[in-house]
């Protein structure tokens, strides 16, 4: 391994297990990152950065296929409203490139972090560590350890919550009473 990222030293630190998962860092989605790393998108993790009048800066981690329910996050944050921070804006605050944001890598700012309970029906999740073009696998439980998450039902699929893993992640055509 050429290059060993700080959200790496921290995994270490703690002992927990992690594998490193490199890519072409122009993929431009964390759908396509799952796809390059020949995994269901479920169990990739995009990490996006959201704010609120009176809120600092808090990470939501949800699967690659799916969107944030903003209203849910906002109530589990004990606020009226939540927004997606602005690219150029988080950019500027986490110090990393869009593509390359992952909560292990801002541990040192102390934010809020949120994790989709789905993560919890996967042995193993992935999540980026903090650059572009390298994931890290790790087991849920031990992210959730690490960065001090708080899980929940915070993902939208197709409008549904993303609780329940879709039978097309287990490689199986879904049906239409999921």
């Amino acid at each position: 391994m050429a290059e060993k990222l700080n959200s790496m030293r921290l995994l270490e630190r703690y002992s927990i297990p992690y594998t490193i998962h490199k890519y072409d860092p122009s993929a431009p989605d964390a759908v396509a990152v799952a796809a390059a790393l020949d995994v269901p998108a479920a169990h990739v993790f995009k990490t996006l950065v959201v704010s609120g009048t009176g809120t600092r800066p808090l990470l939501a981690m949800i699967p690659a296929d799916c969107q944030l329910h903003l209203k849910r996050l906002a109530s589990l944050v004990g606020v009226k409203h939540l927004d997606l921070v602005p690219r150029e804006v988080v950019e500027r605050l986490t110090g990393l490139r869009i593509g390359g944001i992952g909560a292990l890598a801002l541990t040192t700012k102390r934010w809020a972090s949120y994790l989709d309970e789905s993560a919890l029906d996967h042995s193993r999740i992935y999540v980026n560590a903090g650059q572009r073009g390298t994931m890290i696998g790790l087991a849920p439980t031990d992210l959730v350890k690490v960065v001090d998450a708080t899980t929940a039902a915070i993902a939208l699929r197709h409008g549904e919550v993303c609780n329940v893993p879709y039978l097309h992640d287990r490689g199986n055509k879904a049906s239409s009473e999921e």
